[in-house]
């Protein structure tokens, strides 16, 4: 008999914990900006005006210095705010990252109340974090939902972003799971399913 989704989902995500937590942070730190480099260089990156970036949280790649080179070349910065009406995510432009970032939700930054929304339907880019993907495109997260969710009005790139360790063959994908355009990681940029 095989495992339902959800327990494989789970499995997973304990493996990989334990996988990611075996990295350094010297390692982490490497990689991270070896991640970001290879993002800066490709042409979705240049092309886009409004990104949604992750406030990073350990174990997952750093991807702050991409909001602040972000932000140096005019783009458009937002992150994910919580809408606790609706228990959803929503995007928030951010212009100031010392003065316009709380605590939210998780214990996360996400831009304050005064932040304005952006639609998601009008990002050109969505950094995706996860636990892991595969490369057909798909993610595990954490399991509560909010990144699908936030991810079904998206009509611009989204990217995973993950480290090397992150890549499996196969995550377990049920109806609700969102397929990811791209996924980024150290070493390479690869199209979802190519």
């Amino acid at each position: 008999m095989s495992m339902s989704i959800e327990a494989a989902k789970a499995e997973l995500r304990r493996q990989m914990t334990a996988r990611l937590r075996a990295l350094s942070a010297e390692a982490r730190a490497a990689a991270s900006a070896r991640l970001c480099e290879r993002l800066c260089a490709r042409p979705e990156w240049q092309r886009a005006d409004s990104i949604l970036f992750f406030a990073s949280q350990e174990p997952e790649p750093d991807i702050w210095p991409l909001l602040k080179a972000a932000h140096a070349a005019g783009k458009r910065v937002a992150l994910p705010r919580y809408r606790p009406e609706a228990d959803v995510y929503a995007a928030a432009s951010v212009r100031d990252l010392e003065r316009e970032l709380a605590r939210g939700r998780f214990g996360i930054l996400e831009p304050v109340a005064t932040c304005d929304g952006i639609a998601l339907a009008e990002l050109d880019l969505v950094l995706v974090p996860g636990v892991a993907f595969d490369l057909r495109g798909y993610r595990l997260g954490r399991g509560k939902g909010y990144y699908d969710r936030l991810l079904v009005e998206v009509r611009g790139i989204k990217c995973g972003v993950a480290f090397d360790q992150q890549i499996v063959e196969a995550v377990p994908a049920g109806e609700l799971d969102i397929r990811l355009d791209f996924v980024l990681t150290p070493t390479r940029w690869v199209k979802a399913g190519a």
